[in-house]
């Protein structure tokens, strides 16, 4: 049992060490340097690297063994139009089916947010880990009231990969007012608005593929498939 505690527990760090950007998308995950870093032996450092590609964050790769999941413009692409063909419908299941103690959630989360820095003090272009947590709680919320389970764990799925692409979009975000952009989606929510709640929903995410795909100096790996202009670029945009 100690031995899953503390793999758990280094799954953790490695997992927030992922999406904080101290580890790159793509970097090999030595177990030497792990082990170091991590103060944890092999075997510890074995199982949680095995859960965290169950989780998407990390991938095994021919002849160079673990690596952090890469990202790239086509997953992104096709990510984005799953979301914006099924997270609609589930917001708008949670909008009519939620109850007192889902509108409570959905404003209790956003408040925790919104009080919560964004960017980690220590390094700006990173995203502050207590914020990760309240955002992902946030959306969650607003999707909870939805009664169907399937629907909610495709959902779940969705923002779990999210988060590996969401990270990266933050230095880019100069001009973007994304406190404003929860408040919107939380204002139409509550109004029990789905129409509304919907559309800015789907500005809400497509705003940071838009940032991602058009950053000729990011993180993604070039598309095979989108090109300035194209009928994708418009999808993401």
């Amino acid at each position: 049992m100690a031995k899953q505690t503390r793999a758990t527990e280094v799954g953790d760090r490695i997992r927030g060490d992922i999406l904080s950007g101290r580890l790159l998308p793509g970097q090999r995950l030595m177990f030497p340097d792990l082990c170091d870093t991590y103060k944890a032996s092999v075997g510890a450092i074995r199982e949680a690297l095995v859960s965290l590609v169950a989780q998407g964050m990390v991938r095994t790769q021919a002849h160079q063994g673990y690596i952090v999941t890469p990202l790239t413009a086509d997953d992104l692409l096709e990510l984005t139009a799953a979301r914006l063909a099924l997270e609609p419908i589930v917001l708008a299941q949670a909008i009519a089916e939620g109850d007192l103690a889902w509108e409570s959630r959905a404003l209790t989360t956003h408040h925790v947010m919104s009080r919560t820095p964004r960017e980690d003090k220590q390094a700006p272009n990173r995203v502050n880990d207590d914020w990760v947590v309240a955002h992902e709680a946030f959306h969650e919320a607003l999707f909870s009231g939805a009664n169907n389970k399937r629907l909610l764990a495709v959902v779940r799925g969705f923002a779990e990969e999210a988060r590996l692409y969401r990270r990266w979009s933050v230095p880019l975000e100069t001009h973007r007012d994304v406190a404003a952009e929860h408040a919107a989606l939380l204002d139409a929510v509550m109004a029990r608005n789905a129409d509304l709640a919907a559309e800015r929903l789907c500005a809400h995410v497509t705003a940071t593929t838009k940032l991602l795909i058009e950053n000729p100096h990011g993180v993604l790996t070039p598309s095979t498939r989108h090109q300035t202009g194209s009928a994708e670029a418009s999808t993401a945009s």
